[in-house]
C-alpha cells in the first residue's frame, strides 16, 4: 500500500494498516528526505507512473481539504482501512479512503463517505450520515441519526447529540458539545457550542 503523506497522521494510518495485515508500505511525500523511513518502510517523493498488481493507495493527510485534493488527483485503487480493534455495525457503509482507527465504533446502518477519518476511540453511532472528507477526532462522539455535511472537523473529545444536522465546512472545537443544528459554516466552540468565527464567504 502506498500511504500518501508522511506526517503524524500518516504514521497512525500505517499503524492501523499493519495491524490490519498489510505487509508492505511505501510512504509518498514530496518533502520526504533521501533514505527516510518509518517502522522500516521507505518514503519516496512521488508515486510510480504505474502501480504493481495488488497495490493500492491511501490518502493519509489529517487536514480535510488537503486530503480531499490528494484524493481527487488519484486514478489508482483507493483502499479503506479498519483497525481490527474497531467495531463496525450491521449495514454500516464506509467510503473509499476512509480510516476507522483503533477502538473506534461505527454504529449499525451508519453511512460514512469518502476519505473520512474516524480516529482512535471515536464513535459514530447508529444511522448517522457522515459526508465526504470529514475528520472525527480522537474520543469524540457523534450520536445516533446525526447528519454531517462534507469537510466537517469534530475536535478531540467533542460530543454531538443525537439527530443533529451540521452543514458543510464546519469545525467543532475540542471538548465542545453540539446541541443544536448548525446551518452556517465556521468554527464552533464551547458547551453548548457557539459560533466563534464564520467561514469566509459564509
Amino acid at each position: 500500500m502506498y500511504v500518501l503523506g508522511f506526517g503524524g497522521h500518516a504514521r497512525s494510518v500505517a499503524d492501523v494498516a499493519l495491524a490490519a495485515g498489510v505487509k508492505n508500505l511505501i510512504f509518498v511525500d514530496v518533502q520526504a528526505r533521501p533514505s527516510e523511513t518509518f517502522a522500516g518502510f521507505p518514503a519516496i517523493t512521488a508515486l510510480p507512473v504505474r502501480l504493481a498488481p495488488g497495490w493500492s493507495i491511501f490518502p493519509a493527510i489529517g487536514d480535510n481539504l488537503s486530503r480531499k485534493a490528494v484524493y481527487n488527483q488519484q486514478i489508482a485503487p483507493i483502499a479503506k482501512l479498519i483497525s481490527p480493534n474497531a467495531t463496525i455495525g450491521v449495514l454500516a457503509e464506509l467510503g473509499a479512503g476512509t480510516l476507522v482507527g483503533h477502538h473506534a465504533h461505527v454504529g449499525p446502518a451508519a453511512v460514512v463517505g469518502r476519505g473520512v477519518i474516524i480516529n482512535t476511540g471515536a464513535i459514530v453511532e447508529h444511522e448517522c450520515r457522515v459526508g465526504d472528507f470529514c475528520h472525527i477526532s480522537v474520543n469524540s462522539t457523534v450520536a445516533g441519526r446525526t447528519h454531517l455535511g462534507s469537510n466537517v472537523f469534530v475536535g478531540a473529545g467533542a460530543t454531538i447529540i443525537d439527530k443533529i444536522a451540521i452543514c458543510d465546512d464546519v469545525m467543532i472545537g475540542a471538548g465542545a458539545t453540539v446541541v443544536d443544528h448548525i446551518t452556517a459554516s465556521g468554527v464552533y466552540i464551547g458547551t453548548p457550542a457557539r459560533l466563534l468565527n464564520k467561514a469566509q464567504g459564509g
